[in-house]
């Protein structure tokens, strides 16, 4: 499943939303601790991509057929910069720039790779019975986003 993303801030919404109506075909309820994760995950890498290229991207989102023990989730953002992400490290007073290592915190792994003139951000989590490492870590995580709009500075 994918979705155009154009090089505006106030789709990084339109993500969410889209992502979060995916979610109930394979048995992963809006409320779980996956689906919190996985939309907080899609607000930072849609966001990076859009803030800080200024181009459409493409939101691809792969999810296991429903049913009980593990799989994994995958989430993708292509952009048409060829510019590696780089995490930042950052005062307590930034106000922007965590994107990546909250991407890293609650991914169980992430990733970049070229893609023809542009390239691939990944991020995948582990589906399993029970809370993921992740939601145990933030719980909530992902609600604290809903209804957030998203600016560049």
């Amino acid at each position: 499943m994918q979705l155009e993303v154009r090089p505006d801030p106030a789709e990084v919404g339109r993500a969410r939303k889209w992502a979060r109506s995916r979610l109930a075909g394979p048995g992963v309820g809006v409320d779980d601790s996956l689906a919190e994760t996985l939309i907080l995950l899609v607000s930072e890498l849609v966001t990076n991509a859009v803030v800080h290229t200024g181009r459409p991207a493409v939101l691809r989102l792969s999810l296991p057929g429903s049913g009980a023990g593990s799989a994994t989730v995958r989430l993708e953002v292509a952009d048409a910069s060829s510019r590696a992400p780089v995490p930042r490290c950052l005062d307590g007073e930034a106000t922007g720039g965590r994107g990546l290592a909250l991407v890293d915190g609650l991914a169980d792994r992430w990733g970049w790779s070229p893609d023809g003139a542009g390239k691939r951000i990944w991020c995948e989590l582990d589906r399993c019975d029970g809370p993921s490492r992740a939601a145990a870590a933030y719980p909530g995580a992902a609600s604290a986003y809903e209804g957030l709009a998203f600016e560049a500075v």
